[in-house]
């Protein structure tokens, strides 16, 4: 294996683990505020795609306008689907809310199936990134560049949010003790619903983003929810850097399972995550307080 052939694979399994960020960072931060293990969340990132696919195909043929405009499109709605639907399960024992969000899955996957086809619809890279870019040691493609891009600006900007933000203050607040901001007068249910909306924008850009280079079809949202369970499991449930170090850590081992035998590439995960776990029960950055 000359060195071209090595960094054009880790730099693949950059690209995935960059998606694997964006979806992960979506359901960790509903885990962490709501304490929903949400297996919808598969669902709204193939929505993503879809509604990039329908705005560029029925809208406009503007890349910028579909990037902006579908994450937003799919927050609005998850955040309609947890005023109109999930507001009234929180009462509920877990295990309802989490069988809600399988059938939820199941309802819109078959509902894109109906209109859109069982096969899928075509998705092309966009004009502005067609081409490659010499690296120096190599030559990539501009889209995926793009997407790393993308990625580490999102990362920032959410941590930057959670972090230094009053809004995000509160939302750190909300997450360990709801009880306490709620009785210093803060209208608890609009940051529920706010970070519900937030945690399904992220996993429709991902969707967005991740149309380009993968099948867009009903079922792509379910194939890849397995593997990103996997990242926020490593990563720790609920936390925000542990997505991000997790869906890189993920991707890189994909990658080199692919260089090595790309039969066991995926399965190698689930490997590194039962080691990984015997060492470290709560992932990198779980807290106590979610096994407890």
């Amino acid at each position: 294996m000359d060195v071209q052939f090595i960094m054009s694979h880790l730099f693949n399994g950059l690209i995935l683990g960059s998606i694997y960020v964006l979806f992960s960072l979506g359901l960790s931060i509903i885990f962490g505020m709501l304490g929903i293990i949400n297996f919808a969340h598969g669902a709204f990132y193939m929505l993503g795609a879809y509604a990039a696919y329908t705005i560029g195909t029925y809208v406009t043929a503007d890349y910028w306008v579909t990037l902006i405009f579908s994450p937003i499109l799919l927050a609005l709605f998850g955040a309609g689907c947890e005023f109109f639907l999930f507001r009234r399960l929180y009462r509920l024992p877990s295990l309802y809310i989490m069988l809600f969000t399988f059938g939820l899955m199941l309802v819109l996957e078959d509902i894109v199936r109906i209109i859109f086809g069982a096969m899928g619809v075509p998705s092309h890279t966009p004009q502005a990134f067609m081409g490659v870019v010499n690296l120096g040691f190599m030559y990539y493609p501009k889209y995926r560049l793009f997407l790393i891009t993308v990625t580490v600006l999102c990362s920032l900007g959410v941590w930057l949010f959670l972090s230094k933000t009053k809004l995000g203050a509160i939302i750190r607040a909300s997450t360990d003790n709801s009880t306490m901001v709620d009785a210093l007068g803060i209208n608890i249910a609009r940051i529920t619903t706010l970070v519900f909306g937030l945690g399904i924008g992220l996993a429709g850009l991902a969707g967005v983003l991740a149309a380009p280079i993968q099948n867009v079809r009903h079922l792509m949202g379910t194939d890849f929810l397995i593997d990103c369970f996997v990242v926020v499991t490593i990563g720790g449930m609920g936390s925000i850097l542990g997505s991000i170090i997790g869906g890189l850590i993920v991707g890189g081992i994909i990658a080199v399972g692919v260089m090595l035998w790309p039969p066991i590439a995926n399965s190698l995960i689930y490997v590194f995550m039962v080691v990984f776990l015997l060492v470290r029960p709560r992932g990198l950055f779980g807290r106590e307080a979610f096994h407890e």
